[in-house]
């Protein structure tokens, strides 16, 4: 067998472990996914009838019904925030009881136990978007969108997640506890709350505005928002989301090597 072919079996046996403790302790998933839930309810029973005042989708809804069209995607962003809060987690158990020793001991490939973490990370993030989809649709949500849009809808999700997963990980991996890891992405669900997710950003003040506009949340949720909507989306939001997402990806997966190997060598 190649190196490549043990590489790829490896990392399978690693995501079946992970996968296991997500069914094992389904407890962490149901709190993750609960989140973002409660958010879109919030959101449009609260604050929708308001937010929504002047609304009027491409299909021809209004007020809350319209409001509810334009914050799904930010949900959804939301919703990835917090699965990936659960990478963080999952990641930091691992490093801080001993069972990375373990696997020291094993002739497995050492990159093989991170890409367990990140692809059973997507999973669950993947999993927790097709919920807080799923109530969207029940409360009215109708996606205008056709099998092209559902692809680049998955695309640039699936992208932007595994970004923010590898990120979440090296967080993880670089807090000194549990406790750490867990608190330390949370400035990732702050984050969809400060872009064009809840609320157009012409109506932010400048500042804000400003931010909004150049971080990176706000290019995928514009994608994403096109994608489901067949709304009009400008190139430069789909380069900047994409280019976010690379970018985001590349520098956390190196950081999340490095750091693992540092602590493996050390722990």
């Amino acid at each position: 067998m190649s190196t490549l072919t043990y590489a790829v079996s490896d990392s399978r046996v690693m995501l079946r472990r992970n996968l296991r403790r997500l069914v094992k302790y389904p407890s962490l998933t149901i709190m993750l996914v609960g989140l973002p839930v409660v958010f879109l309810l919030l959101f449009v029973f609260v604050f929708g009838g308001q937010l929504g005042a002047g609304m009027t989708t491409s299909g021809g809804a209004t007020g809350r019904a319209a409001y509810l069209d334009y914050v799904v995607p930010g949900i959804i962003l939301v919703t990835i925030a917090s699965a990936v809060q659960g990478s963080a987690i999952v990641v930091a158990m691992d490093m801080t009881s001993g069972i990375i020793n373990r696997f020291r001991t094993m002739d497995i490939g050492r990159s093989s136990v991170l890409v367990g973490h990140v692809l059973a990370s997507l999973i669950q993030a993947l999993f927790s978007i097709a919920v807080v989809l799923a109530v969207a649709i029940a409360l009215g949500f109708r996606p205008n969108v056709d099998p092209l849009g559902w692809l680049g809808a998955l695309g640039i999700t699936g992208l932007f997640s595994i970004a923010l997963i590898w990120l979440a990980i090296y967080l993880g991996l670089a807090a000194d506890t549990v406790e750490t890891a867990s608190n330390s992405p949370m400035f990732l669900t702050i984050m969809p709350f400060l872009s064009t997710g809840f609320v157009p950003a012409d109506s932010l003040p400048v500042g804000v505005k400003q931010f909004a506009e150049y971080q990176p949340f706000t290019p995928v949720i514009e994608v994403l928002r096109g994608a489901l909507t067949a709304a009009t989306v400008s190139t430069s939001s789909v380069i900047a989301a994409i280019a976010w997402s690379l970018g985001i990806g590349a520098v956390s997966y190196g950081l999340a090597l490095r750091t693992y190997e540092r602590r493996a060598i050390t722990s």
